[in-house]
């Protein structure tokens, strides 16, 4: 007696949007979406983020592409900022003390501006006012005065040394090297040298001596002389000293007035001070040095000024509120910051005016955006970040720091501190990982913000998508769209998300429909987008990607890939399987065979003893047996051997969708009952023969209804599948009407029971109440032939065990 079971109606099959429930004719009535729709978990977490100062609270938005991460932080990041503080200018300068570490000064913003101006305008005051200060003739006169006063005392020394070399019976001479003294005779001329050596012993001796007392008062001249000197040169230093603080003091003294409140401004200002005075050369109006070697002069550097420029790295003079950074390449340089070097004779140099800023100095006292495969992927980047939050301040330093063999010598910049909140966006992949692995990255990123996939689908969300068309229009300078294009679009979001009751948030890819589906109103000649020209879009998408299934789907057709649609076979059942090829998803049949004999091994899956099958596909196969012992092997030993496996298969499988219908075609081998091959089967199953609900019910069923087609529909064509998956059907309307005009039929089951009546048209059996299943039952055939099977393996043991018997009887009268 055949058994029927309960069909899907065509209305349970796909979730209509009827345009006449939208309350506009157009989407050039509605305004554009504002914000973020279907995310209140993650809008929740984010807000909590931005407004929670704690440090550690860094923020990672987890979630898959196009579900409106980057625009929510974009929105709520923007909204924040505003009511924020701007945050200081920052500053490096020429350390006067060790010129290879620039210090760093921190001003409210604008005074950065306002000090590079001031330090530019005091150089150039400098070099016009102390070169026009040494020029006066006040300065010339104290200097000469001074300059005379020392010749006088010089010269007065050299008449009194001369008067003193007189008495003594010499001559002093000036010389190049020295002072030479010369001995006289008694006309007080010069001695030769012939004369010298005629003189008496005694005379030779006596003008030897006051030759050499004549030598120590002149050492004593000399130095009284350099003593001299070096007073006027001190005293003339000084005196430029003053000239020069007297051409420039006020204009330093102005400065320090206007930034008191900065101590390092005024410490800086100091610095400046000395060091002018102690290179005032630079400054004063001279002509050049001349080269060595003529035609080189060009080789002779100007005198630089640029140890008195102020580098402004970050200027927030014209920021308004807190700075959002949104850094799309996070480098290592690009993150810290950098110092450059420029070329010069063939060598590299560089100093603190080369320093650049990096988006941690930029975005301090307000926020950093990162993508998290790109701050990760980018050497040192993650490490330098983490360093930077855990220090609180950011530290610039070369690369080859790191990696280098031998110590370079380069700048070392003062640390600057950094008050940052850092957002990355992710998918949760990389965020699990990190948690896991990096113990860093849980102390400081201790907000996570997920946004789904998915929400709920009604007349609230469905407005919503409305605006967001809307918005896309407007943007994009699209067509408008029709209420039934919008009804369209709201159908696809259910179908993206596979649930009729839910609509999908990945708007980037309903915004890649909208602008194809405008772009196909254009050919269509449409002035509005109406719902064909979605589907024509939606449809266009598909064909574009399709290539793969086409070709399986003609393999079919040909006979090479072997799939019956027709008849009825003992022991084999259609399976649906999903493929997925990037972005393209599609089910296609496949064949399950199983074969039962006599033995004691149990079920073997041929793909898992070949290794082409996964985990999960070998639990599932295990699992058939403890459902065939629960319900074969409470009386007897269950005295089974079978083999499963999936025809034509040359990959791997995996997954435990395919695990019912191998348990069907199990069931089918041990009953010989013909399971029809006019209905393709999926579905998971527990050991207690319950259905279970499995992913891609759509594009499975969609891709047996095609093969069907392609063979002939007769009528009698359909697939079982979950109960628990109804739900989630939002099958092509081809297939809606097929079943509809009763050409294709889905049966919703929720027992191995319910699936195995369908396929073979025969009540499954329950036990009685001696335990015992009805003989025409499938239970009943299948519990039968294991009892055949019991009771052959034991006959046949039996049989073994008197063979055996006589030997047994030799070997012991042996």
């Amino acid at each position: 007696m055949a058994v029927k079971h309960e069909e899907l109606s065509a209305d349970q099959l796909r979730h209509y949007c009827d345009p006449a429930s939208l309350s506009f004719d157009s989407t050039e009535e509605l305004q554009p979406l504002e914000g973020t729709v279907g995310q209140d978990r993650g809008v929740s977490a984010v807000k909590f983020g931005f407004d929670i100062k704690t440090c550690g609270f860094n923020m990672y938005v987890s979630g898959p592409t196009g579900t409106g991460r980057n625009s929510t932080v974009k929105a709520f990041v923007a909204e924040q900022a505003r009511t924020e503080e701007v945050p200081s200018d920052l500053c490096y300068v020429h350390n006067f003390k060790d010129a290879d570490s620039p210090n760093a000064i921190i001003l409210p913003p604008g005074m950065g501006c306002s000090l590079v101006k001031d330090m530019d305008e005091l150089v150039g005051h400098a070099k016009d006012e102390i070169p026009r200060a040494f020029e006066s003739e006040n300065y010339e006169s104290r200097k000469n005065e001074l300059l005379n006063g020392v010749q006088q005392q010089r010269n007065q020394a050299l008449a009194e040394l001369q008067k003193q070399a007189e008495q003594m019976g010499f001559a002093i001479e000036m010389t190049s090297i020295g002072i030479a003294t010369i001995p006289l005779d008694q006309h007080s001329k010069p001695l030769s040298r012939e004369d010298f050596d005629k003189l008496q012993q005694s005379r030779k001796a006596q003008l030897e001596e006051s030759s050499r007392k004549l030598q120590e008062s002149i050492q004593q001249v000399l130095a009284k002389a350099r003593k001299l000197e070096k007073e006027a040169s001190d005293t003339i230093g000084k005196l430029d000293r003053e000239v020069g603080l007297f051409a420039i003091g006020h204009s330093l003294d102005e400065l320090r007035e206007k930034y008191a409140a900065y101590p390092e401004v005024g410490t800086y200002l100091q610095q400046i001070q000395e060091n002018m005075m102690d290179n005032l050369d630079d400054f004063k109006a001279a002509e050049r040095p001349k080269a060595a070697i003529p035609g080189l002069e060009g080789l002779i550097p100007e005198p630089s000024f640029d140890r008195y420029k102020v580098n402004l790295m970050v200027d927030n003079e014209h920021q308004e509120g807190a700075p959002i950074v949104f850094e799309n390449n996070p480098s290592y340089y690009n993150l810290i910051g950098r110092v450059d070097f420029r070329a010069r004779l063939g060598a590299l140099t560089t100093d603190f005016t080369m320093i650049k800023a990096g988006a941690l100095h930029k975005a301090n006292g307000g926020y950093l955006i990162l993508q998290a495969m790109d701050v990760l992927t980018s050497p040192l980047s993650w490490d330098a970040l983490k360093k930077t939050l855990r220090s609180g301040e950011v530290r610039i330093e070369n690369i080859a720091e790191h990696y280098g063999l031998i110590p370079t010598s380069t700048l070392k910049p003062e640390p600057i501190p950094v008050d940052v909140k850092v957002i990355i966006i992710g998918n949760p992949f990389i965020y699990h990982l990190l948690y896991a692995f990096d113990e860093d990255f849980r102390k400081l990123f201790k907000v996570k913000a997920d946004f789904d996939t998915e929400m709920a689908r009604n007349d609230e969300h469905v407005e919503k998508y409305a605006q967001f068309i809307a918005g896309r229009v407007q943007e994009d300078k699209l067509k408008q769209f029709d209420k039934s294009g919008v009804a369209k679009i709201v159908e696809y979001g259910s179908r993206l998300i596979q649930d009729k009751e839910k609509l999908s948030t990945r708007f980037i890819e309903i915004a890649d429909i909208v602008s194809e589906a405008s772009y196909w109103a254009s050919r269509n000649g449409n002035d509005l987008v109406m719902a064909e020209d979605v589907q024509k879009a939606i449809d266009q998408k598909i064909y574009r990607s399709n290539l793969i299934e086409q070709k399986i789907q003609e393999l079919i057709e040909e006979g090479v890939i072997m799939i019956d649609t027709q008849g009825e076979k003992v022991g084999q059942v259609n399976a649906l399987s999903v493929y997925s090829i990037g972005d393209y998803m599609f089910g296609r049949p496949s064949r399950i065979t199983a074969r039962t004999y006599i033995g004691k091994s149990g079920v073997t899956a041929i793909d898992r003893e070949t290794k082409m099958s996964g985990p999960i596909h070998d639990k599932g196969v295990l699992i058939l047996s403890g459902y065939l012992a629960s319900k074969y092997a409470q009386d007897k030993p269950l005295p089974l051997g079978a083999s499963v496996a999936f025809e034509q298969l040359y990959e791997g499988v995996e997954g435990d969708s395919a695990s019912s219908t191998e348990l069907y075609a199990l069931l089918s081998s041990l009953s010989d009952l013909p399971v029809n091959q006019e209905i393709a089967v999926t579905g998971s199953v527990n050991q207690k023969g319950e259905i279970q609900p499995i992913g891609g019910a759509i594009q499975k069923i969609e891709g047996f209804f095609e093969v069907c087609k392609a063979k002939g529909l007769t009528g009698s064509q359909g697939v079982i599948i979950p109960h628990q998956n109804v739900r989630h059907l939002m099958l092509k309307e081809e297939v809606v009407q097929a079943v509809r005009d009763g050409k294709f039929h889905i049966w919703p089951v929720a027992t191995v029971e319910e699936g195995i009546e369908v396929l073979t048209g025969v009540p499954a059996g329950e036990k009685d109440e001696s335990g015992r299943y009805p003989a025409d039952s499938v239970h009943g055939r299948a519990n039968g032939k294991l009892e055949e099977y019991a009771r052959i393996l034991k006959e046949f043991g039996r049989a073994e065990e008197e063979e055996k018997k006589p030997e047994e009887e030799m070997r012991k009268a042996a």
